[in-house]
Formats: C-alpha cells, structure tokens, sequence
C-alpha cells in the first residue's frame, strides 16, 4: 500500500469535527505543493510563451499566421476546460499516444490559457497608440525591434491585472485535473470524505485552502501593481 493511501487510512479512522479537520489538513497541503502549484506554475508559463506568440500572429498582415491562430482561439474558448483534459487524457490513446496525468493536466491547461491571454496580450498592444510605433520607425527600428524594445514593455503593463486574474482562475480551474487522476488538493479532498463520509467538512475544508491561496496570490497581484504604477507619470 502506498504512503499516500497509508495517510488516507490513518484520516479515516474514526476522526470527527477538529480532529479530521487536523488529520486531513496535510494531506491536502501536500497535495497542493506537489501537485496545484506546480501545475499551475508550468501551465500559466507555458501557457504565456503560447499567448504572445498567438497574439503577435493575430495582429500580422499575413492570413497565413492569423488563421490559424484565429481557429486556435475560437476552438479553445469555445469548448470547455473539462472537455480538453478529456480529450487530451482520455482520447490521446485511441490514436496511439497516451500521456499520464500531470503532463495531459498541463498540456490541456497551457493550451487554455494560452487562448484566453492571447485575447488580453492582443488588446493590451493595441491599446499602445500608433505614434509609439511611428516613433520606433523614426529611429530607424524595424517592426520586430519596436514590438520588443517600446511597445511590449508598454502593453505589459496594462495586461497586468487581467493575467493575473487568469493566474488566479487557473489555481482554482486546477481542481479539474482531479478528474484525470492528478493528486491535487481537490483529488486528495475527495479520497478523504470518501473513506471519512464527512464531504461537508472536507469540501469545505479544501474551499478555505483554495481560498486562502488565492488570497495571497491576490495581495501579490496588488503589490506588483503598485510596483508598475512608480513608474507612470501622474
């Protein structure tokens, strides 16, 4: 029997009230270290290389990159999250390709996130007014050089807060890969109540851990902002 399992039974044994509370506490702190954090640490980082990359092709001249990344964006935003993990942990194998749990976890996440803050990376560069990048070509910068050097340190600004909300969204959306087996806190949550039959204590237990990240994920958003906002004339 594995350690995991072993901690499950030791939960389970006739704890109530505070006592399971205490019990199952680590358990799901574990599960939250180990596996959401990571999970949602490796998705949102994956998930933004894929975002500014699918953003720049949106905003090319060229149909060639803006239609595929147009049919990227509407395929991923118009089907839901739960629906990709399946197809990506559950479907993969009939074509020949099985993946185990994290990594189908965090190819269907940076997938989603990746369509999402491609919208917010888009409107943030166009929101930059056009005489920044009348001013790089001034100077003789090319397209690529302007786009990097004058309006993407700009456009990273303004898309601050709405990725950081997806940041947020995507701690808690992480409860979803419990569905494929991924030992997160909510998977752990739900082996717990179900040796226990105490789902309220439990479920409620594993909403305050949520919570509590998110919280403190919150207070980091608000000081980077004011961190930004030294740097913007008043």
């Amino acid at each position: 029997m594995s350690l995991q399992n072993n901690v499950l039974l030791t939960v389970a044994e006739g704890a109530t009230g505070w006592e399971l509370i205490e019990k199952s506490f680590w358990p799901m702190v574990e599960g939250a270290i180990k596996f959401t954090i990571p999970l949602t640490l490796i998705s949102f980082t994956l998930g933004l290389i894929i975002a500014l990359i699918t953003a720049v092709m949106r905003l090319s001249n060229s149909k060639i990159l803006r239609a595929p990344a147009i049919i990227y964006v509407s395929a991923i935003r118009g089907t839901p999250l739960l629906v990709q993990l399946f197809i990506v942990f559950y479907g993969m194998p009939s074509i020949g390709l099985t993946i185990d749990p994290f990594p189908s976890a965090v190819i269907a996440f940076s997938l989603n996130v990746g369509a999402y803050a491609s919208e917010i990376i888009r409107a943030s560069i166009s929101s930059i007014p056009k005489g920044q990048w009348e001013a790089g070509y001034s100077v003789g910068m090319t397209y690529r050089t302007t786009l990097r050097r004058i309006i993407l340190p700009q456009a990273s600004r303004v898309s601050i807060p709405p990725l950081s909300n997806s940041f947020i969204s995507l701690v808690k959306d992480t409860s979803l890969a419990s569905l494929i087996l991924v030992a997160e806190l909510f998977r752990r949550a739900q082996e717990i109540a179900a040796r226990t039959y105490e789902f309220m204590i439990i479920y409620v237990e594993a909403a305050v851990l949520y919570w509590v990240v998110c919280f403190l994920l919150s207070i980091g958003q608000e000081a980077l902002e004011r961190r930004l906002d030294r740097y913007i004339a008043k």
